[in-house]
């Protein structure tokens, strides 16, 4: 072993210490959004308003994006959708309702659609935060 030089052996040195550390790296959750946050919009449910940007879609002038936050056991009530939207659950366990016979539970990473005119409920049935990721579509 007369051949390794200090080089190698700091090399060999660096792999042994950080490669395990490279490999059984965990991914960490994203950051929950603090109690005061954004606005509330009704008990228990605030929103918090990430971003808007002109669309590139054809009928629509523009897109915002916003996280409607629901703490546990929250009902949000039932809106006429203002106008058509992609909503994502991104963290814990929505009970969604859009109209009569039309329920569904939506969790982590589940995606739906709203159009404009439709009612929409939402009820956190779950026992941590939820949180409904919306990007709207607008025309005006």
């Amino acid at each position: 072993m007369n051949g390794i030089g200090r080089r190698s052996a700091l090399a060999l040195g660096l792999t042994a210490t950080v490669g395990p550390a490279l490999v059984s790296a965990t991914p960490t959750a994203a950051a929950m959004y603090g109690p005061n946050e954004g606005s509330e919009i009704a008990p228990g449910v605030r929103v918090v308003h990430l971003g808007k940007r002109e669309a590139m879609i054809p009928g629509y002038k523009s897109l915002a994006l916003h996280d409607v936050v629901f703490q546990p056991g929250v009902d949000g009530g039932t809106a006429m959708m203002k106008n058509d939207m992609v909503c994502h659950c991104l963290e814990g366990e929505l009970l969604i309702g859009q109209g009569t016979g039309m329920e569904f539970t939506a969790k982590k990473d589940d995606v739906w659609s709203c159009r404009e005119g439709m009612p929409e409920s939402a009820k956190n049935t779950g026992s941590t935060v939820a949180i409904m990721r919306v990007i709207d579509l607008l025309r005006t």
